[in-house]
């Protein structure tokens, strides 16, 4: 199996206690909390979903098997939920995890060695790569088939016009 199928996926964030009996807030990623229904556990198993539910927010309101009461909910403050990449849906033709851009080796049309892929940002026109060089100058692509014509699970191809500091 591919490594990168393995690597933990994050999924929400644990934003802190919500009352007194060991229910936490989440801040949601992704398919937000359709997404996180499919999962019953988290964190390699470490978390275990008894009750979820939409707090009205864009977030979510969690009770897990393991935590019991506020304090245990507050020592998870920050934690993030994972799951596995291998456990994720597959997607459409032309459409991504950002697990699996992140960390892409990118080269340009040109075949120049670019840099890796280190962060994916969305400003509200659409994902937008952020690209290290090895001198750790950086870049920024949008991720449209004009900027990026090409990607699979080694690397992201740029076009080069596109490649500039």
């Amino acid at each position: 199996m591919n490594l990168k199928q393995d690597r933990p996926v994050t999924l929400a964030a644990i934003a802190g206690a919500h009352g007194v009996t060991g229910e936490v807030r989440l801040k949601l990623f992704g398919d937000g909390l359709v997404g996180l229904k499919r999962y019953a556990s988290f964190n390699d198993g470490k978390l275990t979903i008894e009750k979820l539910k939409d707090d009205g927010k864009g977030g979510a309101i969690a009770r897990f098997a393991e935590i019991t009461d506020r304090n245990g909910a507050e020592a998870l403050r920050s934690t993030t939920l994972t799951v596995p990449r291998s456990s994720l849906p597959d997607l459409p033709e032309g459409e991504y995890y950002h697990a699996d851009i992140i960390g892409l080796a990118a080269i340009s049309t040109a075949g120049e060695a670019l840099g890796t892929c280190i962060a994916i940002e969305n400003f509200g026109a659409g994902d937008v790569i952020e690209i290290e060089r090895p001198d750790k100058k950086r870049f920024m692509v949008p991720m449209r088939a004009e900027a990026v014509p090409e990607w699979n699970d080694e690397r992201l191809v740029i076009e080069a016009a596109y490649a500039v500091d």
